[in-house]
């Protein structure tokens, strides 16, 4: 039997365990990044672990998440990743250069290569055919230290494209089409690659905006083949040389097919508040719209960007809608500059943004109250753009721009013959704004500045014997880290601030989570299905922690934030009948007896509600590098203890 795309890549950075699905297997990672909503924290947890260089063959920290710049708080933050970099051997792409994952995608993917990153979005790298996963900050931390990362070995699902996307109708309408029929806890456990004959009709950004978002699947990664396609968008970027030709075996075997007939595909959105919520423009109707926002790691090359230029050229927005671009990198935004696109875009009265994140992690431009926005953005839960009533709509550029100009959700094939654009055989390359780091020899000289509002990791203990503790939390299905720990101008600035962060954690859920866990010192929360899915912050997972949390029992958790939490020292459990959910009630007082022998012995946990008089079986599926863990108070600790 022949190997899938992603088998291949796994298998040759495979260094512990074996190709199972559903086992731990532990990975060689050749690049990682960081982006700095979550790479402080990740920085000041290498530099914890006593490392002085990293041991990559490239890590990159980017600055594009927090550049509202309305305090100190940001700036100390840029200041000390910075400085880290410069010491410890990263280069460090400044505010304004672009987002990390089309700037990576530009100057540093390569196919075949391993890639993780603080940022679920990673797989972006995929479009290029690299093994590219969103992990937790400690995981990357560990990964620059010349650490394995370890993961669960995933199942195979290839998406067999065939056809071609008809005109008006993008990229984002396949992986738009794919949430709909997946779902968005349909990827957990699994690889998503794209084959088929249809997958030659689309470019290397086309694929990169379905990897991207991808990470709504809650899949582990999605990959492209790396063909000719690919090998032409790395030669207009200078990069030829970095080229490899990767492709699936002819007799790889798959745990399941789905095709998709790119022909037959609609402009589609995602509707409030949720990326799998998908219906086709003209079944949702014109309503009527405040707000278009184009840009995000999804959305904001080059070609995109000509695109929406092309649509609004010689035209006025609506004057019911603000209409806001952000280019995805500084490359791309030159360009705009220098053919003239950039003129149309902006002679439109459109608002033009810097090259990063921006809106889509709630970083300025939230709508007015119960406004509706059309965004080219990854997620639309609730509440994430700042404006806790506004109804949040996920769309292609083609449908973004159109609808900005009639101030209604517009199917954009109603406009007429689709402007043609033309790209440049060359992309112009200038890396001005990626600095480069100190050599080893005067890496010593290098400070690491260190401001006001950066606090140390939270830290955590052994396992006790036992656990009593009430359920301070009981919450439904889907809960998001945005609702762990939200996002936004006002919260992000005290990323690197735990204890204060705290204050802010579930409050979309319980205003008062923080006091009463403080009042209670420990806690225990319950949850429903796909439990943490969205971003790869492991702060839903410190702040948890850092107020007392010290398990989570749910009837399903997303990859991301189950590692996260185990990275953390707080247990995971899931209800063996899921059922048992219905019989918790907030604020029931739990007891977890004799669990840290039963997390050593591999015996059944149970779980005992004293309020009610009942006990409920629950399970885990912990490897033995996961047990100890647990039982060492997290990676930091366990990290710790093997470096002794």
């Amino acid at each position: 039997m022949g190997y899938t795309i992603g088998q291949k890549l796994i298998k040759a950075h495979l260094i512990e365990g074996e190709m199972t699905p559903g086992t731990e297997i532990g990975i060689r990672i050749d690049q990682t990044l960081t982006q700095d909503a979550t790479g402080t924290m990740a920085y000041l947890e290498f530099e914890a672990m006593g490392i002085d260089r990293v041991k990559t063959e490239l890590s990159v920290a980017y600055i594009d998440h927090n550049t509202l710049q309305t305090g100190f708080e940001n700036a100390d933050d840029h200041r000390f990743i910075q400085s880290v970099a410069k010491k410890r051997g990263l280069l460090y792409s400044k505010p304004g250069n672009g987002i990390c994952h089309q700037v990576h995608l530009e100057r540093f993917g390569k196919p075949g290569k391993t890639l993780i990153g603080s940022d679920s979005h990673t797989p972006t790298g995929g479009g290029i055919g690299m093994l590219a996963i969103g992990a937790g900050g400690l995981d990357v931390a560990v990964a620059m230290g010349g650490g394995t990362y370890y993961t669960t070995m995933p199942k195979m699902t290839l998406v067999r494209l065939s056809g071609k996307l008809s005109p008006w109708v993008s990229a984002k309408d396949v992986i738009l089409d794919v949430l709909r029929i997946m779902s968005v806890k349909g990827g957990v456990g699994k690889i998503i690659e794209y084959g088929g004959e249809g997958v030659k009709t689309l470019s290397v950004p086309e694929r990169a905006t379905i990897t991207n978002m991808g990470a709504e699947l809650g899949a582990t990664t999605s990959v492209f083949p790396s063909d000719e396609i690919t090998k032409e968008f790395l030669r207009a970027q200078g990069r030829e040389n970095d080229w490899t030709e990767l492709s699936s075996d002819a007799d790889a075997e798959y745990d399941e097919i789905i095709d998709i007939d790119l022909s037959s595909l609609a402009p589609l959105a995602a509707m409030p508040h949720m990326p799998d919520n998908v219906k086709t423009v003209e079944e949702i109707g014109k309503i009527k719209i405040n707000q278009v926002c184009i840009g995000s790691c999804t959305n904001s090359s080059l070609s995109d960007m000509m695109k929406v230029a092309a649509i609004l050229k010689g035209k006025k927005v609506a004057p019911n809608v603000s209409l806001t671009i952000s280019p995805g990198s500084m490359q791309v935004l030159n360009m705009l500059s220098l053919n003239g696109a950039l003129s149309d875009i902006i002679s439109s009265g459109a608002r033009l943004l810097e090259c990063a994140c921006g809106p889509c992690i709630g970083m300025g431009q939230s709508p007015n109250s119960a406004g509706i926005s059309l965004r080219t953005f990854n997620r639309n839960f609730e509440g994430r753009s700042g404006t806790a009533d506004a109804g949040i709509y996920l769309v292609s550029p083609e449908v973004a721009a159109a609808s900005a100009l009639t101030g209604v959700l517009t199917d954009p094939r109603t406009l007429g013959e689709m402007p043609a654009i033309t790209l440049p055989g060359s992309f112009i390359i200038n890396d001005n704004m990626i600095e480069k780091p100190a050599s080893p020899d005067e890496a010593d000289s290098v400070e690491i500045l260190y401001g006001p509002n950066i606090k140390p990791f939270p830290s955590s203990t052994d396992l006790p014997e036992s656990i009593t503790a009430k359920a301070v939390l009981k919450v439904g299905d889907n809960i998001t880290t945005d609702h762990i720990m939200p996002a936004g101008a006002k919260i992000l600035p005290y990323r690197s601030n735990i204890p204060y962060l705290s204050n802010f954690c579930f409050r979309q859920c319980d205003e008062k989570f923080a006091e009463h866990c403080k009042e209670a010192g420990s806690g225990i929360i319950i949850g429903g299905s796909n439990y943490g899915q969205g971003s790869s912050r492991e702060h839903a997972a410190l702040v948890p922690l850092y107020l007392g949390i010290r398990a989570v029992i749910t009837k399903s958790f997303a990859r991301i934030h189950l590692a996260n939490l185990i990275n953390a020292g707080i247990m995971p459990f899931t209800f063996a009948n899921p059922d048992d959910y219905d019989r918790i009630d907030t604020n029931d007082e739990l007891a977890l007896d004799g669990i840290r022998e039963k997390i050593i012995s591999g015996s059944a946990v149970t779980l005992k509600n004293i309020t009610k008089g009942e006990e409920y079986a629950l399970l885990s599926n912990y490897s033995e590098r996961q047990k100890a863990m647990i039982l060492a108070g997290g990676l930091l600790n366990y990290t710790k203890n093997n470096a002794k």
